[in-house]
């Protein structure tokens, strides 16, 4: 989720959303579904207001995704919460997107400013769900490697990304470089250079 305002993209109010629920891992209508009553019931309950009732929501997808935003809004009384779907075009290519409100579908004519404005956000909101897709695998794969290894502790585990900056860095090392690590003694350096050596 990305949020803009009047200067912008107000990149604190950015926020990633782990689905919480296993059903919802492989649909889409239900991770959308998810993801809108987690973000909203709490600008509810919240009475101070830290996170504020948008003037606009923009969906990625069509009339599915659209419908599916409209009715949870309105499961949870926000009606007056307008919601526009930005579906790419039929070849995929920008500039020929389609957009769904109310019922309505409508395209821009393909220099609209309106429509790179839209065409913006849509792009930040993909460049926002690409990194942290990115950073979570890349989290996934330093975790893996090393908790594999027997032996090896949340503070060896600590010691060595720290030394490295990461599994796949542990992975290429030399054996006297592992060793050279604090808290690294020959015996556990061999293990973890024969992890990934043999």
């Amino acid at each position: 989720m990305i949020a803009y305002g009047d200067d912008g993209f107000i990149k604190k109010r950015y926020r990633k959303f782990n689905i919480k629920l296993k059903k919802n891992e492989q649909d889409d209508y239900g991770m959308m579904k998810e993801v809108l009553n987690r973000r909203f019931k709490r600008a509810i309950q919240e009475k101070d207001n830290y996170l504020t009732f948008p003037d606009l929501v923009m969906v990625d997808g069509g009339k599915g995704q659209y419908s599916v935003a409209r009715e949870t809004l309105n499961e949870l009384g926000l009606h007056d919460i307008p919601i526009i779907a930005i579906a790419k075009g039929k070849y995929r290519n920008s500039g020929n997107e389609t957009f769904f409100h109310n019922g309505k579908e409508f395209k821009f004519i393909k220099n609209d400013p309106t429509l790179f404005f839209l065409q913006r956000i849509r792009d930040e909101s993909h460049r926002f769900a690409i990194s942290a897709h990115r950073a979570k695998r890349k989290k996934g794969i330093s975790k893996s490697l090393l908790d594999q290894i027997d032996g090896i502790g949340s503070i060896r585990k600590r010691a060595l990304l720290n030394h490295f900056g990461s599994a796949r860095a542990v992975e290429s090392a030399s054996l006297d470089e592992i060793k050279s690590v604090e808290g690294v003694e020959e015996k556990v350096a061999k293990k973890i250079y024969n992890f990934f050596h043999e």
